[in-house]
């Protein structure tokens, strides 16, 4: 079945199955966030108890791992499977999912954790990869950012409803139930993807060696960079949301599913805002959002320690952050040639690295006893690091305008 013969029905419930996808990934990649202070006391006791600012830190390496799956297993996917049947890849990747999230949540010991995380992690970018292109084949020419935004608002929208109520879960039974939660859902759209998406055959004309081309083009590196220095900022802020609610904030574990809540409110405005703008210019899309996500990290550095500055804060963060998104996915792609795969799936690579680095970074600086704030000016350094880098790409193309 072509796309082409797709009653707007069909379409729309294709479009809601690879968005399912997309709300798991978010829980998956985002509830440890919330269950970080849970997750070091369970897997890590004696430090817990002895020194609770490392072993939150330590713990952070959870998010790492599962950040570093998805670097090593975007690129790697895309190479070797651009040739295969697009349908059948992502009921493939979504299978690996479930077995690998069901592993995290039964596993003993922190260190099998951490290697199933990474498992976990593997098939993340290939997943959101596969499924923008078939996204975007869905919505017809012109609207690459839309259809990209639109599998990216399951991300986005678990923020606002997956995250805070398995982390509420995860809180009130044990973390191991939330994740078990967490396979349910990619179990569920494993049915979805296999009932509502089109067939839709691979790249025939794909080789490893033409996706792999893509990293021989100085402006695919330049976009991964900003992806990966850049989206940082944000992590370094996200990930230590938990510690800052109850320990900046002076608030209960109870109001953390709240500025969960507030967190995905801003990653949904802001991915739909980006997908938009990303259709119109990219490059000024980048500046200006990272210019909101410059201030707003200020603001939440200065301001935590109220539950007003923290909520207001929290939201512009992420709502800055996620317009960047589709913004640099619709720029790599722009930018990859005839490596449409490989730049697909990489986009999530790199802002994953951008997870690990900023949760990686966050987690030195507050281990190190700067307090839980000091991972805001963290972020900001790298949020500033991303706009020089973004700078730099748009000055070499205009001394050597890009080959479309």
């Amino acid at each position: 079945m072509t796309t082409t013969t797709l009653s707007p029905a069909r379409v729309r419930l294709a479009l809601l199955a690879l968005a399912l996808g997309g709300f798991g990934i978010g829980a998956t990649e985002f509830v440890a966030m919330g269950l970080l202070p849970n997750l070091a006391a369970d897997l890590l006791p004696a430090l817990y108890r002895s020194n609770q600012e490392d072993a939150l830190g330590q713990a952070g390496l959870l998010i790492s791992a599962y950040a570093l799956g998805v670097v090593v297993g975007a690129p790697t996917i895309a190479a070797v499977a651009a040739r295969f049947p697009r349908k059948k890849l992502l009921l493939v990747l979504l299978a690996v999912i479930v077995v690998a999230t069901v592993a995290s949540s039964l596993l003993p010991g922190f260190g099998f954790v951490l290697a199933a995380r990474f498992v976990s992690g593997l098939p993340h970018g290939a997943y959101f990869g596969i499924a923008s292109l078939v996204a975007a084949s869905l919505m017809g020419p012109g609207q690459r950012g839309r259809g990209i935004a639109f599998v990216l608002s399951g991300l986005t929208i678990s923020n606002v409803i997956g995250v805070p109520s398995i982390t509420f879960l995860g809180q009130a039974t044990s973390w191991r139930v939330a994740y078990l939660a967490v396979a349910v859902i990619f179990a569920l759209t494993f049915v979805a993807v296999a009932v509502f998406v089109p067939n839709q055959g691979g790249d025939p004309a794909a080789t490893m060696r033409r996706e792999l081309q893509a990293f021989t083009r100085s402006q695919v590196w330049f976009a991964l960079a900003i992806g990966a220095i850049g989206f940082g900022g944000f992590f370094a802020v996200y990930t230590y949301i938990a510690p800052v609610v109850t320990e900046v904030a002076g608030q209960q574990e109870s109001f953390v599913p709240i500025a969960l809540v507030v967190f995905g409110l801003g990653m949904t405005l802001g991915n739909l805002l980006g997908g938009r703008l990303a259709d119109t210019h990219v490059m000024r899309t980048l500046f200006a959002c990272f210019g909101a996500l410059i201030v707003s990290l200020i603001g939440f550095a200065l301001t935590a320690q109220s539950v007003v500055g923290l909520m207001v804060f929290a939201f512009l963060v992420a709502a800055a952050a996620s317009a960047l998104s589709p913004a640099i996915q619709t720029r790599l792609m722009d930018v990859a040639g005839d490596s449409q795969t490989m730049a697909a799936a990489v986009n999530h690579s790199s802002l994953n690295l951008g997870n690990s680095l900023g949760a990686f970074l966050g987690g030195v600086v507050i281990a190190a006893g700067l307090g839980y704030l000091s991972s805001a000016w963290v972020g900001l350094g790298l949020a500033l690091l991303g706009v020089l880098i973004a700078v730099a790409s748009a000055l070499l193309e205009r001394s050597r305008p890009l080959r479309r």
